[in-house]
């Protein structure tokens, strides 16, 4: 019996609707930026595994940083416990985070990362002595499926059997150069009239709303203004983070910068789940007391995981190698370049690029989880190229190893499906 078969016994996938959806390929192999299935195909992935594997599946280095670590210590508790990968990757990160970054808390994932900030910015203002519980988020950002993290998540095809479960939200129109006195004006009153803890938005890109990409000087206007306000800002780099933009984080391209990061995905490479919250001194502070009960009570059992740390200590050091940032630079020329001759197809709506990012709309309206969405799946997987279309978005953000006969394959697998249409 193949794998695919006797997946169906009793697995249960993400995001998926199983009557309808019953099959899933069985992946054996990953090596560079190629996936191999159990019939031996090939696929080339488009979408770097969710964002995650961006060094590469299986990068030597890595796995040469982790198969040391765990011969010397797999797991430690990390409460009254440190270790030297934990101590290594938090003098390395911070030399990279934004300049007012100074804290790391650990937990296992992007939700968590996300729920990790959301309790750090109420807390922070409860010891303080001023108890506000309203948090405010743009309109279709997604930041994750736990319950916190759904709560501020604007896509309500994620959310709807929950949405009476959740905590005090109000969302705002992303700014842009038409809307941004308005946006600001309600972001105000919001402010004035209401106890507002924070404010969580994805910096540059909304990835799971179809990779919209918005002006840092926007975003910007809306930071300072809770700059001003003392309420928290709390940027999601959990999918933009470690390069995909053009910098190490798309908040180094905004003036102002956050009080608390989320980060996870390509933080540990793909090789082992983690997550990390970081935030400045001032949030740190407000727990940093004589009373017990000002401290942040929570805690995940693989916290500070040794093996993990170590791997994401190989991605930053890989992330900063010359070989790394040369490969940056080769692909978002690369993307421009297609983008140059795909904007103009009779079937392409729109067209945008951010660093590593290059999405597309087609100007054919379809269901983000559809049979058309499926057929462009299926078109690119017949053609040897893994891509997720967002409804009628597609989009790619390959590995930073992917040749350049690797991406004309993609482009190519694009191009066939868009004249199929």
């Amino acid at each position: 019996m193949s794998l695919q078969e006797r997946d169906k016994k009793h697995l249960w996938h993400p995001l998926t609707q199983h009557k309808s959806h019953p099959n899933h390929i069985a992946i054996t192999k990953a090596k560079g930026a190629v996936l191999y299935d159990e019939n031996g195909n090939e696929y080339i992935d488009g979408i770097a595994s969710w964002y995650t594997c961006v060094y590469g599946h299986c990068n030597p280095y890595i796995i040469d940083k982790v198969h040391t670590q765990m011969q010397n210590l797999d797991h430690v508790v990390f409460t009254g416990f440190t270790h030297k990968p934990a101590v290594e990757l938090s003098e390395k990160l911070i030399e990279i985070l934004p300049e007012n970054q100074e804290k790391l808390f650990f937990s296992d994932n992007g939700s968590t990362a996300v729920d990790v900030a959301i309790k750090m910015a109420l807390q922070y203002h409860f010891n303080n002595g001023d108890h506000k519980g309203k948090i405010i988020a743009l309109e279709n950002g997604f930041h994750g499926d736990t319950f916190g993290a759904m709560s501020v998540s604007g896509l309500s095809v994620y959310n709807g059997p929950f949405e009476e479960f959740f905590i005090d939200v109000a969302r705002i129109p992303v700014p842009n150069a038409e809307n941004l006195e308005e946006v600001k004006a309600v972001f105000t009153e919001l402010i004035t009239e209401h106890k507002v803890a924070a404010f969580i938005y994805e910096p540059l890109v909304q990835g799971a709303a179809a990779m919209q990409i918005h002006k840092a000087a926007h975003i910007n206007e809306i930071l300072k203004i809770a700059q001003e306000h003392n309420v928290v800002t709390i940027a999601d780099e959990i999918m933009t983070g470690f390069g995909k933009t053009g910098k190490n984080f798309a908040s180094d391209f905004i003036e102002t910068k956050p009080d608390i990061v989320c980060l996870s995905k390509a933080l540990s490479s793909g090789m082992v789940p983690m997550a990390i919250t970081s935030c400045s001194q001032r949030i740190y502070n407000a727990f940093y007391a004589d009373d017990m009960k000002k401290g942040f009570f929570h805690g995940h059992t693989y916290s500070g995981n040794p093996v993990a740390c170590s791997a994401a200590v190989a991605g930053i050091e890989l992330l900063q190698s010359e070989e790394i940032q040369v490969n940056l630079k080769r692909i978002e020329a690369s993307h421009k370049k297609f983008n140059q001759e795909i904007e103009n197809h009779s079937k392409v709506a729109s067209t945008r690029q951010q660093g590593q990012i290059f999405a597309l709309d087609l100007n054919i309206e379809m269901e983000r989880y559809g049979n058309l969405r499926d057929k462009l799946f299926n078109s690119f997987m017949s053609k040897g190229v893994c891509l997720r279309p967002l409804g009628n978005t597609i989009y790619i953000l390959a590995p930073y190893i992917t040749t350049d006969v690797q991406l004309q394959q993609i482009y190519q697998a694009i191009r066939e499906t868009l004249d199929a249409l």
